[in-house]
């Protein structure tokens, strides 16, 4: 198509723009061209007028731009043609400086100065820290290792970790489990302890992985077997003859089976205490800690000075709501603080959609005489309750807030602080 626009720049000269128009002839540095006096006949090489705007048109699908006005001189034609190629190279550099101007000013550039260094998980097999990206990798290892050691428990942690879709996993289980049952109930039956693996019913548990390694650990084998009417024979999965008793582990296998569930890395509180200091409410976070891109963060920002505007105009209830449910979604983690009486601060990391009953664990986890009871202040005044059923992130504590700690009135008059455990006063610091 450009070289359609090409050969439109080499060879159509200026022509009748309408009846009774003529060109301009005069101060053109351009060779003058001579129109005749009769209705101009097109050139052989030039298009037709349809040509030339079926051109356009097609230029415009190209480029994503709307459909242009017709046009009847080759020189409009040409001028949009420039205009639009002008046009997309400007908005493609404003973009890329957009992005690059949005990635710069949402990033901390010195870690040193961020409340806490990143977000990270332990697994539960081997006790590791790890990071949000090393995750994945390290748990499928770790299940690989356990195979050494247990193979039944192994092949139910892949059943039900490396498959994210929960129903293929709950159609599978089903299908082995009915195996197992129809063995069980008949032993003798040989029909029952051969499996086809080209069966359709097998395919939805083949394409579950781990639904074969799990298999083959209660006993079953790979065989080749011929089959009645082909002249290839078909693998299969067969159980050889089991006593009672290896039935019967069979069976607890298969219970183990239905009741697993996903092995999942723990979130990592990181526990850090800091000395009293004017900078408690003072909070620089990294990226992990916001489910936004850099563009939404840019964005974010520019929202925030809105807010006093915002917060002045005649908003509903459901207005209030919905928006409070967009600002909750926004975070990922959340950084708390908690001011002790005697003035020391207790930090950790959690999830947004943690239980205000996971934060009370961990202050009481924390201290030396966390079993006695006591109150976490938020913001405002406002106490928080152990026994509630919301989420952090529903009590507005996202992404980052300082609590204050008090002891219940009932025991206030018997301890004077709250008592970190040695081991966290040990690593104290001092907040920049």
């Amino acid at each position: 198509m450009k070289k359609f626009f090409e050969d439109i720049k080499k060879d159509i000269k200026f022509k009748s723009a309408g009846p009774g128009k003529k060109l301009a002839e005069g101060g053109s540095s351009k060779p003058r061209v001579v129109q005749n006096s009769g209705p101009a006949k097109p050139r052989h090489a030039a298009p037709t007028e349809g040509a030339q705007k079926a051109g356009a048109a097609a230029l415009a699908r190209i480029e994503g731009q709307p459909r242009p006005r017709a046009q009847t001189s080759q020189d409009a034609i040409r001028l949009q043609v420039k205009r639009e190629l002008e046009a997309e190279a400007a908005a493609v550099a404003a973009t890329e400086k957009e992005k690059i101007t949005a990635v710069e000013g949402s990033s901390v550039k010195d870690p040193a100065f961020l409340s806490v260094t990143g977000v990270y998980f332990t697994c539960p097999l081997t006790g590791a820290t790890l990071t949000k990206s090393e995750r994945e990798v390290h748990i499928k290892e770790a299940i690989f290792m356990r195979f050494e050691e247990d193979a039944v428990e192994a092949s139910i942690m892949m059943v039900h970790t490396f498959n994210k879709d929960r129903e293929k996993v709950k159609a599978a289980v089903d299908i082995i489990s009915k195996y197992i049952e129809n063995i069980c109930k008949n032993p003798t039956e040989e029909k029952y302890r051969k499996i086809k693996l080209s069966n359709k019913v097998f395919q939805k548990v083949k394409t579950v992985e781990g639904s074969r390694e799990f298999l083959q650990a209660v006993g079953f084998q790979s065989i080749m077997l011929d089959v009645e009417g082909q002249e290839e024979s078909e693998e299969f999965l067969v159980l050889m003859e089991h006593d009672p008793e290896a039935l019967e582990v069979m069976k607890e296998s298969m219970d183990r089976l239905q009741r697993g569930e996903p092995v999942r890395a723990q979130l990592d509180h990181q526990p850090q205490t800091f000395r009293p200091s004017p900078n408690a409410m003072r909070f620089e976070l990294p990226p992990e800690f916001y489910n936004l891109t850099a563009e939404e963060l840019k964005r974010e920002q520019q929202q925030k000075s809105e807010a006093v505007e915002k917060n002045t105009m005649l908003r509903t209830k459901a207005m209030r709501e919905r928006e409070e449910q967009r600002e909750r979604r926004k975070y990922n983690y959340t950084l708390l603080r908690i001011r002790l009486p005697d003035g020391n601060i207790l930090q950790g990391t959690f999830l947004a959609w943690d239980k205000v009953s996971v934060l009370f664990q961990f202050v009481r986890d924390s201290l030396v005489d966390g079993w006695q009871p006591f109150e976490l202040v938020a913001p405002g005044g406002h106490k928080l309750r152990e026994a509630q059923e919301l989420a952090l992130n529903e009590c507005s504590l996202v992404p980052a807030v300082l609590l204050t700690f008090s002891w219940d009135a009932a025991v206030q008059a018997d301890i004077s602080a709250a008592l970190l455990k040695p081991v966290l006063l040990k690593n104290i610091q001092t907040l920049g």
